[in-house]
């Protein structure tokens, strides 16, 4: 591990606002021991730099905001920033998201955000919108709960939407280019949040001229589910690296 990483897992081990090993019990418990107040809660899955979940947290100051990361590195960027601005609002947990149901009580949490995360097109049980996940969430989403995506991947849209249709989900917004879809009023409100915050990883697609899918559905309770089994063509490219700049960040 470079010099780097390490001084990052250092500094994180003294920020307040970081819940990694060896970890407290905190299901149950987010809202009366670190929050203190009653307002909803709001996970961003696979949170890389937090850009979302501080982004979030600035714009809805009436909303608690969790990021979800296994990679500490990453995370200390957000966890940093809301640090640095004086962020109530605003916590990171680092585990991996297939354990999320022992870190949160049922009913706990009231949406979740997925932004860019890898499509796993190699193995279903790995995608954070597959039935695998969705069985998890629904233990500790409350009933109906709103779920996000937003995504480059043709792959995981295309996954997603066949997910949707096979399982009774609301589907509430759902485009597959975000920043060029005007034709429906009746989701705008849901493209608003989804366009007002753009991630590293976001700059680098549009910068490609590539396109950002979107979908917002309603985690409504099932007892029994389908996972898709069509053939999806698998995209055909990759990101660039960590230290790409996009012309927007300047």
């Amino acid at each position: 591990m470079g010099k780097n990483k390490l001084k990052k897992f250092a500094e994180m081990e003294t920020f307040p606002n970081v819940f990694q090993p060896p970890y407290k019990p905190m299901a149950g418990k987010w809202r009366d021991t670190y929050f203190h107040n009653d307002n909803p809660i709001v996970l961003e899955l696979g949170c890389g730099r937090g850009e979302y979940t501080v982004g979030l947290a600035e714009k809805y100051p009436d909303k608690n905001f969790i990021g979800v990361d296994i990679k500490g590195a990453r995370m200390w960027a957000g966890a940093k920033q809301a640090v640095e601005t004086g962020l109530t609002n605003v916590a990171f947990l680092r585990t991996n998201i297939e354990f999320i149901t022992d870190f949160f009580a049922a009913d706990e949490v009231d949406e979740i955000w997925i932004t860019f995360c890898d499509p796993q097109m190699k193995k279903a049980t790995k995608r954070l919108t597959s039935t695998y996940f969705m069985q998890r969430y629904q233990r500790i989403v409350k009933p109906s709960g709103l779920i996000h995506l937003k995504t480059d991947s043709p792959f995981l849209y295309t996954y997603t939407t066949e997910m949707l249709r096979l399982n009774p989900y609301p589907v509430l917004a759902s485009t597959d280019d975000l920043y060029a879809d005007t034709t429906n009023d009746q989701m705008a409100n849901y493209f608003i949040d989804a366009r007002a915050l753009k991630t590293h990883y976001e700059k680098q697609w549009l910068d490609r001229g590539m396109k950002i899918k979107y979908i917002a559905f309603r985690l409504t309770p099932l007892t029994r589910w389908e996972e898709p089994t069509i053939e999806i063509e698998k995209d055909s490219y990759r990101s660039y690296g960590r230290n790409y700049s996009s012309p927007t960040d300047k």
